[in-house]
């Protein structure tokens, strides 16, 4: 078990830094222009710099905000809409083949659309957001409710169990394991919505401070916003999956992450 836990830690430490060491050796053998791909040790100080500037973390809140509360609405939507469909059949065959049809529509050419119907604000971004972490909760979560085992649903049956407390002792409690994953997928898809909608329309946030560095050839910058945004993803990520394992203890996905 402490071999299993060391090796947790190492490889992956290891096989970072072994890339890191790979692109170093590559961009010093190949000579490289720093405005094609900086060194990483570049990156690495332009970070460090970069974070100092408290301009950095405002526009990091910015992108956070948008990311979590498009997070939010699609995690709320997916749930209900999931729910529903698992228990009337009928909506089922009359919108999933819509919302799978919306989710075939490549997110970026939705983004213009997003920023004319609610402008250039904090709108548009968490709209970007939602629609592109909705579809791994809605599907996981129609899953999640239709795959309650039968024999469960017997035993409530004969305890004569309303439809509420059907939901919340047997149907919510089933469910959560499944739709925990398709969380952790959205809270990353999450992020890339909010970034996104930064790209294309914004005047805030990380996104719109990546394409400022661009057009001011701060390459080595460019490459810290990367990072930061990565540590920000994974952050989120992490958090989504520490809260399976303390809400579904239980269930073996959280005793393997244990």
């Amino acid at each position: 078990m402490h071999n299993d836990v060391t090796l947790k830690i190492v490889l992956p430490i290891a096989t970072v830094a072994i890339f890191f060491l790979g692109w170093s050796f590559y961009v010093h053998s190949s000579g490289i222009s720093d405005f094609i791909l900086p060194a990483p040790e570049q990156i690495l100080v332009a970070f460090i710099d970069m974070i100092s500037d408290p301009k950095v973390w405002y526009h990091a809140r910015i992108t956070v905000t948008e990311a979590v509360s498009g997070f939010f609405i699609a995690v709320a939507l997916g749930m209900v809409l999931g729910f529903m469909m698992a228990r009337v059949q009928v909506l089922e065959w009359a919108f999933k083949p819509f919302i799978v049809s919306l989710q075939l529509i490549p997110k970026i050419a939705l983004a213009p659309l997003f920023i004319l119907w609610f402008g250039f604000g904090l709108e548009s971004k968490i709209f970007m957001a939602a629609a592109l972490s909705f579809f791994p909760v809605f599907s996981n979560s129609l899953l999640a409710f239709r795959s309650v085992e039968s024999g469960d649903n017997d035993v409530m049956t004969m305890l004569q169990a309303n439809a509420w407390q059907r939901f919340v002792m047997l149907d919510f409690p089933s469910a959560m394991p499944i739709i925990f994953a398709g969380m952790e997928v959205a809270v990353v898809m999450s992020m890339i919505g909010a970034i996104v909608g930064e790209f294309v329309g914004g005047n805030e946030g990380l996104g719109y401070l990546a394409v400022s560095y661009l057009q001011e050839l701060q390459v080595p910058r460019l490459f810290s916003v990367i990072v930061f945004l990565t540590l920000i993803g994974l952050a989120l990520y992490t958090f989504i999956a520490r809260l399976r394992y303390w809400f579904v203890p239980w269930h073996a996905s959280s005793k393997k992450k244990a």
